[in-house]
């Protein structure tokens, strides 16, 4: 994947917005403030293909807004939906946004499971186990819609019995990180 020189200027300031903000607020922990690009912002970037033509996603319980900021830098066509339900992470989404001036994203306050506008893909990133992830992104996904999950090193990749696995994709930045898995509909 190539960035243009205006999209790694943005991820720069977006790894300086997490280490000035979301550390200290205790949304990232302080123990990965000297690796924020590895630990996050590249390990994020590898969600970016599995974007594919969708022209509208949402970012599953967003936090500090990891993967949704990321691809909203890298995938300026993608409208791409903030969901989060805590207010302090709420207002750092808000700054992060209007900070980067990211027209494409928007942060939805709130639970994931009030949304009704179904879009055509869903991350999730830290957000709950893959069963439970599935059950909030199915309702949101539209027919042929795709969530990508980011598991964890040495977790179970089991489907619910109404999803399938399309793709793993074991290619993790960090040996820590598990591979992204990607389901859709049974």
């Amino acid at each position: 994947m190539r960035l243009t020189a205006s999209q790694a200027s943005l991820l720069l300031r977006l790894e300086r917005l997490l280490a000035d903000r979301a550390v200290p607020l205790g949304m990232i922990a302080a123990s990965d403030s000297t690796r924020l690009r590895q630990r996050h912002i590249l390990d994020c970037l590898r969600a970016v293909p599995e974007v594919g033509d969708a022209s509208a996603a949402y970012d599953l319980g967003s936090g500090a807004g990891l993967p949704g900021l990321v691809i909203a830098i890298v995938e300026p066509e993608l409208r791409i939906g903030l969901v989060e339900s805590r207010r302090r992470r709420v207002s750092f989404l808000e700054l992060a946004v209007q900070e980067l001036g990211l027209a494409n994203a928007q942060v939805l306050a709130g639970r994931a499971e009030a949304l009704s506008q179904r879009v055509e893909r869903c991350f999730a990133r830290a957000f709950a186990p893959l069963a439970e992830t599935w059950r909030v992104a199915d309702p949101l996904l539209i027919e042929g819609g795709r969530l990508v999950y980011f598991a964890g090193a040495g977790t179970p990749v089991e489907p619910p019995a109404d999803a399938r696995i399309l793709a793993v994709r074991t290619n993790p930045v960090l040996e820590s990180a598990g591979p992204l898995v990607i389901m859709g509909r049974q």
